[in-house]
């Protein structure tokens, strides 16, 4: 994995990594965004989501059983306390070796347990000429699970959407960057807080930004 942030008194590499993930062509998963549910939880209709959980088996995914997203008002402010449910991802989806190769890969780089849970959030942010798109509504926060990446599939007409890494919550950030398609940022929950900047459209009409954000634990229960 590359190294993306060295310090005299603190190597935050080992907390936190970008890597480009070679393997994957991001062109094979745009089809499956443009049929997104809408997120009935944030106001607006400008997100789209879906979310599944999986183990991983040797070099195989195992889908678990549907099941509910819940965090606690300490991590989420906004959702916090609320059991919300997803749609699952597309079971055709499920079956690319492309997406089989991005959560081993996020299993691999965090040195996840064999049989480790790790939920897949596929989520799709839009915004138009009078409407900002924002990717992160509860702010500047941590998720409450132990690693999470986020894999960038497309943006298409925006400017915005920068990741944002954060030490503290009232810091500047340590890590700062617009993740473009097939980089996938690592990310040590425990020991940084995260953000993304609301995105809006680079020219007239809409646009939208594609990604994947995993997580281990899932957070998701039966």
């Amino acid at each position: 994995m590359q190294k993306v942030w060295e310090s005299t008194e603190l190597d935050y590499a080992f907390l936190f990594t970008l890597k480009k993930v070679n393997s994957l062509n991001t062109q094979g998963f745009q089809p499956f965004f443009n049929d997104l549910p809408i997120d009935p939880y944030i106001k607006g209709n400008y997100r789209f989501r879906r979310l599944s959980r999986f183990i991983v088996s040797g070099n195989k995914l195992i889908k678990l059983p549907h099941g509910y997203l819940f965090q606690g008002k300490d991590y989420n402010p906004l959702l916090g306390d609320i059991k919300r449910e997803f749609a699952e991802l597309d079971d055709a989806l499920i079956e690319l070796d492309i997406f089989k190769h991005l959560v081993l890969a996020f299993s691999d780089s965090c040195k996840l347990h064999p049989e480790a849970e790790i939920g897949v959030h596929q989520i799709r942010t839009t915004c138009s000429p009078t409407n900002l798109g924002n990717p992160a509504p509860e702010g500047i926060h941590q998720d409450g699970t132990d690693f999470i990446g986020i894999f960038s599939v497309d943006r298409n007409n925006i400017q915005g959407g920068e990741t944002h890494l954060y030490a503290a919550k009232k810091e500047k950030p340590v890590f700062n960057k617009i993740l473009h398609p097939g980089e996938l940022v690592l990310v040590n929950d425990h020991e940084f807080f995260h953000f993304t900047t609301p995105i809006k459209p680079q020219t007239e009409g809409q646009g939208s930004r594609d990604v994947f954000v995993l997580s281990s634990p899932s957070l998701i229960s039966d």
